[in-house]
């Protein structure tokens, strides 16, 4: 958990890992109930019908997001010291591909496939398999996309960064954008589960 109170040295790195398992087995507990751990609720969003992955991903997103700027402006959470991953944008771009296909086929992302596996469901075990097995084909090939894997290279950069606007200016549309999500899925949602009814 390497976030600012890490960074502070308000506790050691063996606590560090002790707090990120908790919030680990919490992650996957809200996973499974919001119904994360069936294949075919997931892949239900690919067929608009059931547009819930939507729903949890934006609301977790807005979420986070009006949290971490409220306490940054309130200080009490300073959002400078947050790590961000660096972007690579061409790499990152093909890998969202791979695992976008990869979820529309196996019904599962690598966060759900390990929730439903831990609730003993088979076919989310072979999709675990099948990704330590990419992984590993990865390891021994990595040489031959080595500078691939460092292309479009961004540094550490967010949407206000990259746009140059305000991070207040960014939450707001994203917001925005957020509930017409919401909106257009409610309308795909009435749309297809009727026309599935009506067939």
């Amino acid at each position: 958990m390497f976030t600012p109170l890490y960074k502070y040295g308000y506790f050691g790195l063996e606590i560090s890992f002790v707090i990120a398992f908790i919030i680990g087995l919490l992650f996957g507990f809200v996973l499974e109930r919001a119904g994360f751990s069936s294949s075919r609720k997931l892949a239900g969003q690919f067929y608009l019908r059931d547009n819930t992955v939507l729903k949890v991903m934006f609301t977790a997103i807005v979420v986070a997001m009006v949290g971490m700027l409220y306490l940054n402006w309130a200080e009490i959470f300073d959002i400078t010291r947050l790590y961000l991953n660096p972007t690579y944008l061409w790499p990152q771009f093909v890998g969202g591909i791979i695992m976008g296909t990869g979820f529309v086929i196996g019904g599962y992302c690598p966060g759900t496939s390990l929730v439903a596996s831990a609730i003993g469901k088979i076919d989310a075990m072979f999709y675990v398999l099948g990704s330590l097995l990419g992984m590993l084909i990865f390891g021994e090939v990595y040489p031959l996309f080595q500078e691939f894997t460092v292309s479009g290279a961004m540094g550490q950069v967010t949407l206000s960064d990259w746009l140059h606007l305000r991070p207040g200016l960014i939450a707001f549309f994203i917001i925005l954008f957020a509930l017409g999500m919401f909106w257009g899925a409610d309308l795909l949602e009435k749309k297809f589960a009727h026309e599935e009814g009506a067939s």
